[in-house]
C-alpha cells in the first residue's frame, strides 16, 4: 500500500497550489474587498511613509533653497544641540510628568466607568448615561478648551463667581503654574472618558452571564464577581490598551495644550509638541525639530518594548 500511494502523494505534491496562485485566487474572490483598501492605503502611504524621507534633515544643515538631498550632512549635531538645551529637557520632564498624570488617573477611570455602566440594570438609565458621558468625545478641541476658558475665566467664569461668592479670593487657573497641569488632565478626561469606556463595555458583552448567576448561587457579592468574573475577562483589553498608552507616553494631544497655555505656564505645561511648533514653523529650525521628532519616537518606542517585555513576563500576554 505504501509503495502504490506513493506516486499519488508525488502527483499531488507537484499539483499543490503555489502561495501566489492561492493569493491571486483569494484575491479573484474579493477584489471589491481589496479595492476598498485603496483609499487605506494610500492616505497612509502619501502620509505616513513618503515623508519619512524627510526625516533625514535631522542629520543635516538644512537650507531650504538647497533642498533636502543637497543640504549638508553634519552626523549628530543637531541632537547634541538640544541636549544642550536647558528648554529642551524642561519640556521633555512636562511631557512624561502629565502622562504618567494621564495614565495613573485618566487610563483606570474608563474601566471603572465601564464596570458600573455593566452593574446598570435599568436599561433607560444605561442608555441615558453612556449618552451623556459619550458626548464630549465628539467635539474637538477647540469647542472642548472654549468650554474650559469660560469655566475658569477669572472675570465671568463659574467657578470664579462661586468663590467670590463664598469670598474666597478669585484665581486665574490658567495662568497659575499649580493649577495648570490638573486642568490638562482633567479635561482630557472628561473628553476621553465616555469613548475608552466603549471598549470595556464591547469586552464585557462577551463574559457568559451564566457565571454571574453562578457566582449569586455560590453566595458571591457584587464585589466578588467583579473582581473575579468581570476584570478577568476585560484583563487582555486593559493589556493590549495599557501598552499603547505606555507607548505613547511622549505624545500629546497638541491642540489641547496650544489652545491652553500661555508663557506664565509654559516651566509646567510646555511639552514635546508645542516645542517643535515653535522651533519648527515659528522659527523655522526644520533640522532641529525634526530631530526632536525622532528622539521622541525612539523613546515611545523603548518604553513600549519595556513595557510589552513585563507585560508577557507577568501576564504572558503582549502586543508582539
Amino acid at each position: 500500500m505504501a509503495i502504490d500511494s506513493a506516486p499519488h502523494q508525488v502527483l499531488r505534491t507537484r499539483h499543490a497550489p503555489t502561495g501566489q496562485s492561492r493569493f491571486m485566487s483569494h484575491f479573484k474572490q474579493n477584489k471589491m474587498l481589496y479595492m476598498l483598501l485603496i483609499p487605506g492605503m494610500t492616505f497612509i502611504l502619501i502620509f505616513h511613509y513618503f515623508p519619512l524621507y524627510g526625516l533625514s534633515i535631522a542629520f543635516k544643515d538644512y537650507n531650504i533653497f538647497k533642498g533636502i538631498w543637497d543640504s549638508d550632512w553634519i552626523g549628530l549635531d543637531n541632537f547634541r544641540d538640544i541636549f544642550s538645551k536647558p528648554q529642551f529637557l524642561v519640556v521633555v520632564k512636562n511631557t512624561l510628568v502629565i502622562n504618567f498624570y494621564k495614565l495613573f488617573i485618566n487610563f483606570p477611570m474608563p474601566i471603572i466607568v465601564a464596570i458600573l455602566i455593566n452593574e446598570i440594570n435599568n436599561h433607560l438609565v444605561r442608555r441615558t448615561t453612556q449618552t451623556i458621558i459619550y458626548f464630549p468625545f465628539f467635539l474637538s478641541w477647540v469647542v472642548v478648551t472654549g468650554i474650559v476658558i469660560n469655566l475658569l475665566s477669572p472675570s465671568t467664569g463659574v467657578i470664579n463667581l462661586v468663590l467670590s461668592n463664598l469670598g474666597l479670593e478669585r484665581i486665574n487657573f490658567l495662568a497659575t503654574k499649580e493649577y495648570f497641569r490638573g486642568i490638562l488632565v482633567l479635561s482630557d478626561l472628561w473628553k476621553i472618558l465616555g469613548w475608552h469606556s466603549i471598549i470595556y463595555l464591547t469586552a464585557l458583552t462577551g463574559v457568559d452571564p451564566q457565571l454571574y448567576e453562578a457566582a449569586k448561587i455560590d453566595g458571591a457579592g457584587k464585589l466578588s464577581s467583579i473582581w473575579h468574573i468581570t476584570l478577568p475577562a476585560i484583563m487582555p483589553t486593559i493589556s493590549v490598551l495599557l501598552l499603547l498608552r505606555i507607548g505613547n507616553m511622549m505624545n500629546m494631544d497638541f491642540e489641547q495644550v496650544f489652545l491652553l497655555y500661555n508663557p506664565l505656564v509654559y516651566e509646567v505645561g510646555d511639552v514635546i509638541e508645542t516645542y517643535i511648533y515653535r522651533i519648527g514653523l515659528v522659527e523655522a529650525q526644520y533640522d532641529i525639530a525634526a530631530a526632536v521628532g525622532i528622539f521622541k519616537s525612539f523613546i515611545g518606542l523603548s518604553l513600549l518594548m519595556i513595557a510589552n517585555f513585563a507585560t508577557k513576563k507577568l501576564t504572558g500576554r503582549g502586543l508582539f
